[in-house]
């Protein structure tokens, strides 16, 4: 908990001229390294075509065809597995925290803000730290979305559990949550 910073607390916030929040905010997190795990897998995938197309079969059938569907298999999992995880798209709007993942947008995660009792920036957050890059989930730390080292946002819901994701600018996302919160805890005490 000690690497979790108070916004008051966090010295980037200070002598700060306040700016109005916008009413959606969107940022994301690349992790170009990633890139290279991903042409070990095209790698693989066209060792298996070629063995497929090329090889004369006179080996054997059964250990050709257990080569070329193990470099497929190995290839397209590799392959899908990392651009999955290239980059996280967060955007928040006035109802809900939106995280989608890789080029197409999956897997994707919506937290209505009337779910989450806090937003805390988190200036260190590191794959080491939740087992690797990719979705992850950690019994105690709760589920997280990582796909760089970095700052990052961490949600506090209503039903205990925990939810992390790193992104560029986590701080300002953290403050447009909080003030998000802020203004629907305002108007339900107001409204009673």
């Amino acid at each position: 908990m000690r690497t979790l910073l108070r916004m008051r607390d966090h010295p980037h916030s200070e002598g700060r001229i306040t700016e109005p929040l916008p009413v959606i905010w969107t940022g994301r997190a690349t992790n170009r390294a990633q890139w290279l795990l991903a042409a070990v897998g095209a790698g693989c995938l066209a060792l298996g075509v070629k063995l497929a197309v090329d090889s004369t079969w006179t080996s054997g059938v059964a250990p050709l065809l257990m080569s070329v569907v193990g470099c497929l298999a190995a290839g397209l999992l590799i392959l899908f597995g990392t651009l999955a995880f290239v980059h996280v798209a967060v955007k928040v709007d006035n109802d809900a925290l939106e995280v989608r993942c890789g080029h197409m947008g999956l897997p994707r995660r919506r937290i209505p803000l009337a779910h989450v009792v806090r937003a805390e920036f988190a200036p260190r957050v590191t794959p080491r730290h939740w087992g690797g890059w990719g979705y992850r989930w950690r019994p105690g730390k709760g589920m997280a979305v990582i796909v760089r080292r970095g700052e990052g946002v961490v949600l506090r819901l209503g039903d205990g559990r925990i939810f992390t994701v790193t992104v560029d600018d986590a701080e300002t996302a953290v403050r447009i949550i909080r003030a998000r919160l802020h203004a629907a805890a305002t108007r339900g005490t107001a409204g009673s």
